[in-house]
């Protein structure tokens, strides 16, 4: 079988590297190639994300009462909370994947991805039998009033029900980034948009079924979804996808495992953290501050959505990298990760500075958020130029599997988030709602200049281990 770039992934039956391979160097035109080959498909994947709320929210709108569309809010707000949390599961199988394939060995890539999936569908399962208690816990902290918080309940209850589909995807996800390929995971994102939108529709206009029919669409597409992910990484791994039960735990190194996925969960966790404060402390100052602030979080997303499919790609090519011993291409892969977001500062700043207004006002006809929207235009701008390096280095460090130093410095980036928002008002001469957002731009920073600062100390110790290990 042949990689995405014409070379053997596997050369060897053996499984060690040929020196031909490891010493191969690409040229940066080579690899921003490879770069935009992960990061497009990855990017057009993102940008489908929304759609699956947006069609549930369409839905639910026509259904001639507000409190389908709260509930709707609310029922979504309270799975996707959840989701979000066990976003690990596709992050650790990313990089121990990408590292079996630069090391060339498809024996450790099936072990990453049997144990990756049994681990998904046991979480899955568990979400499901603990669904009640976590649905009267998220309630509590949302606190609806009590109409929707009923309806929105009655949507997790049916929607909780594709946790295991919906968690085993995101590994089957990871394990098909680390292959190198982006393209089969968007076509699965894609997939399950045009599968919920068929069937939402056909349950709740056809079938009759109401409210809870978007619910089980919704659901039933992630199922889905989940077989389509399945059948496509099958093709991707020539049929060979799955790994002997009997000695799995003991031919994987289940520490290393564990605690890299352990450590992007907390990783996860902290970042979760510091987007209910901005909704919560946000809230504390009223309503029109509240409207606010979604529209400016709106504004990060959708850079987000841009810059993490280049994330995606630093994933992939550093595992890779790292896996293969190839100091220089991970260099190079540095460079051109930098060039690309670069861009993407400059373009994405550009527009916020210039034309935040205008397209507030695309987004709401309330002229009192609108203005304050305007108002925030500096502040927006800078969200691209402080966060870039964040979401690049998220990508290189979970490639390189160095989670440990990742969770420290999103750990310490949430100290200073949460001291700043608290206690600001004590010592900077700035409004309430600008307090919470300086501190919104220094957790950005920190993660960067944490991760930058480290960076070069961290290749070092894979470099060496790697060499380490290929020398055995």
């Amino acid at each position: 079988m042949l990689g995405h770039d014409g070379e053997s992934p596997y050369l060897c039956k053996d499984n060690k590297i040929s020196v031909a391979v490891q010493t191969h160097v690409y040229s940066l035109g080579k690899i921003n190639r490879l770069i935009l080959r992960l990061a497009i498909p990855a990017i057009l994947s993102n940008i489908t994300v929304p759609l699956l709320g947006l069609c549930d929210t369409f839905i639910s709108g026509h259904l001639g009462a507000e409190r389908y569309l709260a509930a709707i809010a609310v029922g979504t707000m309270l799975v996707n909370s959840l989701y979000w949390l066990f976003g690990f599961l596709r992050m650790g199988t990313t990089g121990l994947t990408a590292e079996a394939f630069g090391q060339r060995d498809p024996a450790l890539s099936r072990r990453v991805f049997t144990s990756a999936f049994i681990l998904a569908m046991a979480l899955g399962a568990t979400l499901m039998l603990l669904s009640p208690m976590l649905e009267r816990l998220l309630l509590w902290i949302m606190d609806p009033d009590p109409a929707t918080a009923a309806l929105g309940g009655e949507y997790f209850r049916i929607s909780i029900l594709a946790a295991p589909a919906i968690l085993a995807t995101m590994t089957v996800t990871g394990w098909m980034i680390g292959w190198q390929n982006t393209l089969f995971p968007m076509i699965t994102a894609i997939s399950v948009n045009v599968i919920n939108i068929v069937l939402s529709f056909s349950l709740v206009f056809g079938a009759g079924w109401g409210f809870y029919g978007v619910a089980w669409g919704t659901c039933a597409a992630n199922w889905c979804g989940l077989a389509i992910a399945l059948m496509l990484a099958r093709r991707l791994g020539r049929g060979r996808l799955w790994a002997p039960l009997h000695g799995l735990w003991r031919q994987m190194d289940m520490h290393r495992f564990f605690r890299v996925n352990s450590d992007l969960m907390m990783r996860s966790a902290c970042i979760m953290a510091v987007l209910f404060a901005m909704t919560s402390l946000g809230g504390r100052l009223g309503d029109r501050t509240l409207a606010v602030n979604a529209l400016l979080m709106q504004f990060f997303m959708f850079f987000s959505y841009f810059m993490d499919g280049f994330a995606f790609s630093g994933e992939a090519l550093a595992g890779r990298f790292a896996g293969a011993c190839q100091l220089r291409n991970l260099h190079g892969l540095l460079r051109g990760l930098t060039l690309w977001s670069a861009a993407m500062v400059v373009i994405f700043s550009s527009i916020y500075y210039f034309f935040l207004t205008p397209v507030a006002a695309m987004l709401t006809d309330v002229e009192g958020v609108v203005t304050d929207v305007g108002e925030m235009h500096a502040v927006v701008a800078l969200i691209p130029v402080i966060s870039a390096a964040a979401f690049i280095l998220d990508g290189i460090y979970i490639g390189m599997t160095a989670t440990w130093r990742l969770l420290l410095a999103t750990l310490v980036a949430m100290v200073a988030f949460f001291f700043i928002s608290l206690s600001g008002q004590h010592w900077l001469l700035l409004k309430p709602n600008e307090i919470l957002w300086c501190g919104f731009l220094t957790f950005l920073l920190l993660r960067g200049a944490l991760l930058i600062i480290e960076l070069p100390g961290e290749i070092r110790r894979r470099m060496t281990k790697e060499s380490g290990v290929q020398n055995q």
